[in-house]
C-alpha cells in the first residue's frame, strides 16, 4: 500500500540520518510536498487548459489529490487557487473536495497524504510604492468553521476578468480553435466580473453571505481580516523577484513597516517555485530613481545588462543614416522611456522580436532564475534588512525556506523527472499555436516610424499586455516544500513549517540535516534548522545531506492499480515519481552567512556573503557531512544567520540556462536561443544544472552576557 511504502521510506531516512559519523537520529520524519498548488479554478489556469494554449482541458481540484498521491507520491499539499477567481461555488467545492482528498488518504497520524485549504492572495501594483506581490494563505484545518467563508483577494479585478472574456471571444476569428470551450471561458469571467464587493468597514465574520468578493488591498488589511477571523493561518510570500508584475526598482523594504510586520503570520517564504529561483542578492540595479522620484538608466555594469540600455542599444542600431545628434538624442529617449515603463520595457520597440532584447534584466549567473530578476526583492536582500531604531526589539525577517511548483495545471510536486514540459511546467503552446502567436494577437507590434522610440504609457498588469516573450525559458519543473515532522499526521506537518523545521529544493527529493551543535540551552547543544539562539560564543555547525534518487521510466504498479490506464495518461502522462535504487551524489554543500544590517545605510552587499563556505563531496552514495565554525561571530558582536545549500552532482534539466546568452569577446551578450515552440517540441531546452536544497536558516543572535555554549565553559 501507499502508506506501506511511505513508512519504508521514512525509516530509511532516519538510517540514513544516523550513519554519518555516528550522529544520533532524532526523532522526526523528512516529508516532502507542494504549498502553492492552483487547478483550473484560477482565471490562469482556466485559460491554460484551452485549445489554443495546448491545454489538455479542465483540471479541477480532485485532479490536484489523485496527481499528488497517485503521480507524485507526495506526503502533503495545499490548494491554493487565486482568490479573485473562486466564484461561491468555487470556494465550496475546493474545500469538499480537499475534505474527501483527506478521507481517502487515511486522515490521521497515517495518512498516505495530507491536503490543506488554502488561496492566494495576489497583489500587484503598478509602482514599486503600491507593489506588494502575492502570497500563499494555507490553513492548518479543513472543517468550514475553521475557514473564512470567502477568500480574499487583494484587488477588485473586474476589468481584467471582462478583459479574459473579451480575448476569449476573440478567438472565434482562428478557425481551428474549440470555440465552445472558449465561449465557456468567456461567459464564467463574465459572471466573476459581476460580483459585488464586500462592504468596507464591516469585520470579515460579520459580512452577510458568500456571494461578494472580499478585498483587502495591503498586507496589513489582510492580517486584519485573518485576525478577525481568529484563525492560524500561514501568510507565504513567493516570486518575490518575478519581474513578470513586479515593477522595477521595487524593494523589499517597506514589507518591514510596523504596519505591514506580521511575523507570526509569515514564519516562511517560498524561495523557488516553477517561475524560478528568488534567493540571491545581485548589487546592480534594473534602474536608478533619484530622491525626487526621477527615474534614468544607469551606468553599465560588467556582466549584467538592464533593459533601458538595451533600449538605448537597439536605438543605435537602427540610427542609419539620422544625424549624429538626433540619433543620439534619439538613443537617450529609448533610454529614458524604458527607464520609466516598470514591467514593459520592450514596448519602447513594440516591433522588435524576443531576441533583439538579448538577456536584458536577467540575473545572468543566477542558478534558475526568476524572469526580470528583481534583486531587492531577494530573500537574501530581505534578510538583510531591520529597523536599527527598534532597540532590542527591532523588526526584521526571520523566514524559513520552502520552495513548490506554483503550477497551474492541478498537478502538485511536478519535477519528478525532467521530460515533457507540459506535465512538469507552465510552458504553453502549440505547433499550430505558439505562445508568440497568442501573445501577438493582444499587443499590436506595429510602429509608424521603427526609428522613433514609442512612449508606452500607463499600462495595467495582465495576460496578454505585458508579457515579455522570453519568459517562457524561465518556466521550469517545480520546487518541493520538505519538513522535519515528528510523524505524518496534519499537525506534526504543521508544527514543522510553524517552527521552520522546513527546507526546499529544486525539485529533486534531497534529504538535508542542518544543525548548530554548541546552542545554550538545547539538548546537548544540538538544535536544528529555523531555530533561534542568543549566545556570545562561536557557534558551531553540522550539514548532513543525501542525494536524490534516480529517476526511473513509467510508474508504479501502485499507480498503475489505483488509476486506470486513461487516467493514468491523461494525469500523469504516464510518467510518475518512480525512484531506482540509485541515489545522486552531493557534489558540494555550500553555507551562506548573513548579517543584518544594524545601519540603514549599510550595503547588502556587504552584509552577504555568498558563499561563505564552500565544502566539496566525495561522490558517496551515503552522502556528505561537514562541520564547521564562525570563528569570528563572538569578535564581530554582531547578529549573524546561516544556511546551507545541498548541491547535486551536474543532471539535465528543462531551461536549465535560460536563453543560452553567447558572450563575445568583451563578454556582453551578443545572441540568446529563445526556448521557443518548436524548441519545446523538441524536449524543453534541457542543460546541466547542479540541483539543490536550501536549509532553512539558523538564527545566531549576539549576546554580549550568555551562558557559555556546550563544550566552551
Amino acid at each position: 500500500s501507499l502508506a506501506a511504502q511511505r513508512r519504508a521510506r521514512d525509516e530509511a531516512g532516519r538510517a540514513l540520518a544516523s550513519r554519518a559519523d555516528g550522529a544520533a537520529a532524532d526523532d522526526t520524519t523528512i516529508l516532502f510536498g507542494d504549498l502553492h498548488v492552483h487547478t483550473s479554478y484560477s482565471s490562469d489556469g482556466f485559460l491554460f487548459s484551452l485549445p489554443m494554449l495546448g491545454g489538455d482541458g479542465a483540471h479541477p481540484p480532485n485532479d490536484a489529490c489523485d496527481f499528488a498521491r497517485h503521480c507524485a507520491n507526495l506526503d502533503f499539499f495545499a490548494l491554493t487557487d487565486h482568490a479573485e477567481s473562486l466564484a461561491p461555488e468555487h470556494w465550496t467545492r475546493s474545500k469538499e473536495s480537499v475534505r474527501a482528498c483527506n478521507a481517502r488518504a487515511g486522515d490521521g497520524g497515517d495518512a498516505d497524504l495530507v491536503a490543506f485549504m488554502g488561496f492566494e492572495w495576489s497583489q500587484m501594483g503598478l509602482t514599486p510604492d503600491d507593489h506588494w506581490g502575492h502570497r500563499c494563505v494555507v490553513f492548518p484545518e479543513t472543517d468550514d468553521a475553521r475557514l473564512p467563508a470567502r477568500p480574499i483577494a487583494a484587488a477588485d479585478t473586474s476589468p481584467a476578468l471582462r478583459g479574459l472574456a473579451a480575448m476569449a471571444r476573440s478567438t472565434r476569428v482562428v478557425g481551428f480553435l474549440d470555440w465552445p470551450v472558449h465561449e465557456r471561458f468567456a461567459e464564467h469571467h463574465e459572471r466573476l466580473a459581476e460580483r459585488p464587493l464586500c462592504p468596507d468597514g464591516v469585520a470579515s465574520p460579520d459580512i452577510e453571505g458568500d456571494a461578494c468578493l472580499e478585498v483587502a488591498r495591503e498586507p496589513k488589511d489582510l492580517h486584519r481580516k485573518l485576525d478577525e477571523w481568529g484563525l492560524p493561518a500561514l501568510v507565504i510570500p513567493h516570486g518575490t523577484t518575478w519581474g513578470v508584475y513586479t515593477p522595477a526598482s521595487t524593494t523589499f523594504d517597506k514589507h518591514l513597516a510596523e504596519a505591514q510586520y506580521a511575523p507570526e503570520r509569515m514564519p516562511l517564504v517560498e524561495i523557488m517555485s516553477g517561475h524560478g529561483n528568488s534567493e540571491e542578492f545581485r548589487a546592480w540595479r534594473e534602474i536608478d530613481v533619484a530622491a525626487d522620484g526621477t527615474r534614468t538608466c544607469p551606468a553599465h555594469v560588467a556582466g549584467h545588462l538592464t533593459c533601458c540600455e538595451r533600449a538605448g542599444q537597439i536605438m543605435r542600431e537602427r540610427c542609419g543614416d539620422l544625424p549624429a545628434d538626433e540619433c543620439e538624442r534619439r538613443v537617450e529617449r529609448a533610454r529614458t522611456l524604458a527607464a520609466n515603463t516598470w514591467v514593459n520595457p520592450f514596448r519602447v520597440f513594440p516591433d522588435t522580436t524576443p531576441e533583439d532584447w538579448l538577456d536584458c534584466d536577467q540575473c545572468r549567473d543566477c542558478f534558475k532564475p526568476s524572469f526580470g530578476y528583481r534583486p531587492r526583492e531577494s530573500v537574501q536582500y530581505a534578510m538583510t534588512l531591520a529597523d536599527p531604531d527598534a532597540g532590542e526589539g527591532r523588526r526584521r525577517f526571520r523566514f524559513g525556506f520552502v520552495a513548490s511548483s506554483d503550477g497551474h495545471t492541478g498537478r502538485p510536486g511536478n519535477a519528478y523527472k525532467q521530460s515533457d514540459p507540459s506535465l512538469v511546467s507552465d510552458v504553453r503552446g502549440t505547433p499550430e499555436f505558439p505562445y508568440g502567436m497568442f501573445q501577438s494577437m493582444f499587443s499590436s507590434r506595429e510602429m509608424e516610424d521603427p526609428r522613433m522610440p514609442v512612449d508606452p504609457g500607463a499600462t495595467t498588469i495582465s495576460v496578454g499586455s505585458q508579457q515579455d516573450l522570453r519568459v517562457s525559458s524561465f518556466l521550469f519543473p517545480a520546487g518541493l516544500a520538505a519538513v522535519h515532522a515528528r510523524g505524518r499526521s496534519r499537525e506534526a506537518i504543521w508544527s514543522a513549517l510553524a517552527r521552520r523545521e522546513a527546507y526546499g529544493t529544486s525539485g529533486p527529493r534531497i534529504l538535508l540535516w542542518f544543525d548548530i551543535t554548541n546552542a545554550p540551552g538545547a539538548d546537548g547543544g544540538r538544535a536544528p534548522m529555523g531555530s533561534q539562539h542568543a549566545m556570545g560564543a562561536n557557534p558551531r555547525f553540522e550539514v548532513r545531506a543525501v542525494g536524490s534518487f534516480e529517476p526511473k521510466p513509467g510508474c508504479p504498479e501502485e499507480s498503475r492499480r489505483a488509476l486506470s490506464p486513461e487516467r493514468l495518461a491523461y494525469l500523469c502522462h504516464d510518467e510518475c515519481y518512480f525512484p531506482s535504487d540509485v541515489r545522486r551524489p552531493i557534489a558540494a554543500i555550500e553555507v551562506v552567512r548573513i548579517r543584518p544590517r544594524t545601519r540603514a545605510d549599510e550595503s547588502p552587499a556587504e552584509l552577504i556573503d555568498d558563499p561563505w563556505r564552500r565544502f566539496e563531496c566525495a561522490p558517496d552514495p551515503a552522502g556528505c557531512r561537514v562541520a564547521f565554525e564562525d570563528e569570528t561571530f563572538a569578535a564581530d558582536g554582531r547578529d549573524a544567520l546561516y544556511y546551507a545549500r545541498a548541491i547535486e552532482a551536474p543532471s539535465m534539466a528543462l531551461n536549465g540556462a535560460p536563453l543560452e546568452t553567447e558572450l563575445d569577446a568583451n563578454g556582453e551578450p551578443s545572441a540568446i536561443r529563445p526556448c521557443t515552440q518548436a524548441r519545446v517540441d523538441e524536449g524543453g531546452c534541457p542543460s546541466p544544472v547542479g540541483e539543490r536544497a536550501w536549509s532553512s536558516p539558523i538564527f545566531v543572535d549576539f549576546a554580549r552576557e550568555a551562558a557559555p555554549a556546550p563544550g566552551d565553559a
